[in-house]
């Protein structure tokens, strides 16, 4: 079938803020990248503008790539878009954890990392082979991943129409949280890039500050720190205005290695705390328990290198009660964390979390755009629906009110020197507001 044109499109979400959408749409960047240069390639980010998806036609392999809490307006995109005669594929995240749902309504369904399959199913579909499916599931080594085009950049304008863009260094998590996802859509083996082939990404995309995607980059500090050291060597001599990461506290046991991160720019650590109830041992996959004086240490040694925490929580677990929350709010407002994300668990597809709550009948009949870690969506153990509902609600309003906000905000500014504070001024405040915005959104509802 001749090819008329590809088209990447990332389903709706976040829209702009400010003029500019949060995030860049980095793995649509890098599947555009792979489309050979004679074929015409559009990336349509409905977070920007509403595409005229009145000008789709049989010529068209339409690529979606979807999250769970997505997955609904993509299967709008993919009917509409069959409707007007193109071909439709759709990976990403919800893709692999539930192909059986999304070959309801796409032609191809993309499972595990496009990387591979992305370049056969353009193939195929100019030879009228086109397969109901592509798997990729070998979590090949990074050392040969396809540069992001000239073309891409020009056409996606991320330092114009983007706030953060995001970047991948490494991929892969060996830990095994039952309610987590990485394991199963980027494996369990840590892979990493080339350290030259990351600072050429940079240096071509022209970018000053980044957010990692990286699942768990702090946990290479333990089982790779001669790359850490390497990676961080050449980032200090880039000029970067910051970044930030995903980490685990065990970062905090490596003060030379902090010391070396500090002056290659980054700025924060975003570390899964996860729970200040120590009952919560299970769920965690291998990661040290977060109990409250354990993680005021981390904070206290990660602060000392001059590098910010932003502390991630989770609750609703079996043991979480009413007073967790509590706990939670006396533990936030007398720590030293920079900023703090507070999330319901959430039993996404294919994780133990949800397999257990299937066996016992606890899932909430919701549609997919409540999983977005700000709903309740199951029958927790110790509490009932409303009650983990309220108690969310009590502990947002809390932690998310403007006086809290500004309060770690301009304690995490004072801990740089006057002349550079005016640099960190957006940093400081950004993230809380962030979240302060993803726990609103669920009215939107």
């Amino acid at each position: 079938m001749e090819l008329r044109r590809v088209i990447l499109i990332r389903p709706y979400r976040d829209g702009r803020v400010w003029g500019r959408v949060p995030g860049s749409p980095y793995t649509l960047m890098r599947l555009a990248s792979l489309v050979p240069d004679e074929i015409p390639v559009e990336i349509w980010d409905e977070n920007v503008e509403r595409p005229d998806y009145s000008t789709l036609g049989p010529n068209d392999l339409v690529g979606i790539s979807s999250m769970t809490l997505t997955i609904e307006r993509a299967e709008e995109i993919a009917r509409l878009a069959r409707r007007q005669g193109a071909t439709v594929a759709v990976g990403g995240v919800h893709a692999t954890l539930s192909p059986d749902h999304v070959a309801t309504f796409a032609d191809v369904v993309v499972v595990g990392e496009g990387y591979n399959t992305w370049p056969q199913i353009i193939r195929d579909f100019a030879n009228d082979t086109l397969k109901p499916m592509y798997v990729d599931e070998e979590w090949k080594t990074l050392d040969d991943l396809a540069p992001i085009s000239q073309r891409v950049l020009d056409m996606v304008q991320e330092n114009k129409r983007y706030w953060t863009p995001y970047l991948e260094i490494t991929r892969g998590c060996p830990r095994n949280c039952s309610f987590c996802t990485a394991i199963r859509v980027s494996g369990r083996v840590m892979r990493l890039r080339p350290v030259e082939q990351v600072v050429e990404e940079i240096q071509r995309r022209g970018i000053k500050r980044f957010f990692l995607t990286d699942d768990n980059f702090g946990l290479n500090f333990r089982i790779a720190p001669e790359y850490c050291e390497e990676l961080f060597l050449a980032l200090e001599k880039l000029p970067l205005h910051g970044w930030t990461c995903q980490s685990e506290l065990i970062v905090a046991d490596y003060p030379e290695l902090l010391r070396l991160a500090r002056r290659a720019h980054l700025d924060k650590f975003f570390i899964g705390f996860e729970s200040v109830n120590p009952v919560n041992r299970r769920e965690l996959g291998g990661k040290s328990r977060g109990q409250a004086e354990q993680i005021r240490e981390v904070v206290r040694k990660i602060h000392a290198a001059g590098i910010s925490v932003v502390g991630l929580f989770v609750l609703g677990f079996d043991h979480d009660t009413i007073e967790t929350f509590h706990a939670m709010w006396d533990f936030i407002r007398t720590s030293e964390l920079d900023s703090v994300s507070i999330t319901v668990l959430t039993p996404f597809p294919s994780t133990p979390f949800r397999a257990l709550l299937e066996r016992e009948g606890r899932l909430l009949d919701v549609p997919w755009r409540y999983y977005d870690t700000a709903h309740v969506t199951f029958i927790p153990k110790q509490m009932t629906v409303e009650e983990l509902r309220q108690a969310y609600d009590w502990l947002c309003r809390r932690v998310y009110s403007p006086s809290q906000i500004a309060r770690r905000g301009f304690r995490s500014l004072r801990r740089h020197p006057v002349t550079r504070a005016y640099k960190k001024a957006f940093g400081a405040f950004s993230t809380d507001y962030g979240y302060r915005r993803a726990y609103n959104w669920r009215y939107a509802y």
